[in-house]
C-alpha cells in the first residue's frame, strides 16, 4: 500500500515514519511537511535512504498542489499529522490555526474524494474535550465525551474532527480519527513543556511553569501513540473515533521536578509566572475502547519514558542548539 504522512518532518510525525518505514517495508510512505518553524527536515532526513521512503515539501492548504499529488501518487491511504498545535501561539494568532487545521483538512479530504483513497485518518487531540476538575480523578474522556473547547487551538482540531465526520457522514469518506492526550518522547520542538525544561535547565536558565503548576496532564509517550494510530489506520472501524491515552496523570510541576532531579539541577530554577487563558485545569482519557477493539497497550511508563526522553535530549545537544539558532532551517536545502 501506499501511504501519505502530512506533516511528517514534526514531533509526533517524525517519530511515526520512523516507526513504519522500517515495520513495512513492503509498503510505501510519502512524507509530506511544509517544514513551518516547527516542520524539521533534520528529524527524518536519515529514512531518505530507504527504498519505502520519499520526502515532499508542501502545504496541505495549496488545492492544486494537493491534487497533482495525489494524482501522480495515488495514495491508498491518507494520514494527517500536520497541524498548527501551540496553544500559546493560538491565542496570539488564531487566523493561522484555521486555515492549517480547518482548510487544510478540508482540501486533503476533497482529494482522499477525488482520487479514492481507501482511508483517510486524521489525529487529533483530547484538547477538543476540555478539561476536568482537579478534585475528580473518577472522570476521564471518552470517546462520547461532548466537545467543549477552550483554545482556538482546540477550536480548530474540533472543528477538523467535525468536518471528517461530515465527510464521512455525507460523502461517504472511509475515516477515522484518533485523539491523544500529551505525548512527549524525541524530536519535539523546543516550545512544549519538556524539551523547554530541558534545554533551560542546561543552560541553568529560570523554567517558567505556568500559575502555580498544579495544572494536570496525561502524559503518553510518543511511541506507544503512534503504534495505536497505526493500528487504527489498518484495523479500525471505518467512522469511529478513537481515544489513546498514557494513564499517566502528572501535574506540570512535578514532570518540571522529574525532570531536573534527572539532570541534577536545583528546583530553584522553577519560576511561576501569569498563567496561561483559559489554562485547563486537567485532561484525563479513557482507552478501554482502542484496547478492547484493537488490543491496544502502552509500553512505556511515565518513569521509563521520560528518563529515555531527558536523555535523548542530553544526548542530543546539537540537534537543541540548531534549532534554537535557526540552522535547521536550512537542513531541506543543503
Amino acid at each position: 500500500m501506499k501511504f501519505l504522512v502530512t506533516g511528517g518532518a514534526g514531533f509526533i510525525g517524525s517519530n511515526y515514519m520512523h516507526y513504519v518505514v522500517n515495520k513495512y517495508p513492503e509498503d510505501f510512505f510519502v512524507c509530506l511537511d511544509a517544514l513551518t518553524y516547527a516542520g524539521n527536515y533534520n528529524n527524518i532526513k536519515d529514512l531518505e535512504g530507504k527504498n519505502n521512503f520519499k520526502f515532499v515539501k508542501g502545504d496541505i492548504t495549496d488545492r492544486d498542489f494537493i491534487n497533482k499529488l495525489f494524482e501522480e501518487e495515488r495514495f491508498d491511504m491518507v494520514i494527517n499529522f500536520a497541524a498548527e498545535s501551540h496553544v500559546d501561539n493560538s491565542i496570539k494568532n488564531p487566523g493561522i490555526f484555521l486555515t492549517t487545521n480547518i482548510i487544510g483538512t478540508q482540501v486533503l479530504m476533497d482529494a482522499s474524494l477525488k482520487y479514492k483513497v481507501g482511508r483517510y485518518h486524521q489525529v487529533s487531540t483530547d484538547e477538543v474535550y476540555g478539561d476536568l476538575p482537579l478534585n475528580r480523578p473518577d472522570l476521564l474522556f471518552n470517546e462520547d465525551t461532548p466537545i467543549h473547547t477552550s483554545s482556538p487551538y482546540s477550536s480548530s482540531k474540533a472543528g477538523a474532527d467535525l468536518l471528517v465526520g461530515a465527510y464521512h457522514r455525507t460523502f461517504g469518506l472511509n475515516t477515522t480519527i484518533s485523539r491523544c492526550s500529551n505525548n512527549y518522547g524525541p524530536y519535539q520542538f523546543p516550545e512544549k513543556l519538556i524539551p523547554v525544561v530541558i534545554s533551560k535547565a542546561l543552560k541553568n536558565e529560570k523554567i517558567p511553569v505556568y500559575g502555580n503548576g498544579a495544572n494536570v496532564r496525561d502524559w503518553i509517550h510518543v511511541i506507544d501513540h503512534n503504534i495505536g494510530v497505526d493500528l487504527i489506520v489498518r484495523n479500525g472501524k471505518v467512522g469511529e473515533v478513537y481515544n489513546l491515552g498514557g494513564h499517566s496523570e502528572r501535574s506540570n510541576l512535578e514532570v518540571v521536578k522529574t525532570i531536573l532531579k534527572q539532570m541534577g539541577k536545583s528546583e530553584d530554577l522553577i519560576t511561576f509566572v501569569e498563567d496561561r487563558k483559559g489554562h485547563d485545569l486537567r485532561y484525563a482519557i479513557d482507552s478501554s475502547k482502542v484496547e478492547k477493539e484493537l488490543h491496544w497497550d502502552r509500553t512505556y511508563t511515565f518513569e521509563q519514558g521520560i528518563k529515555e526522553t531527558v536523555d535523548w535530549y542530553l544526548n542530543h545537544t546539537d540537534w537543541i542548539d540548531d534549532i534554537l539558532s535557526g540552522n535547521y532551517k536550512t537542513a531541506y536545502k543543503e
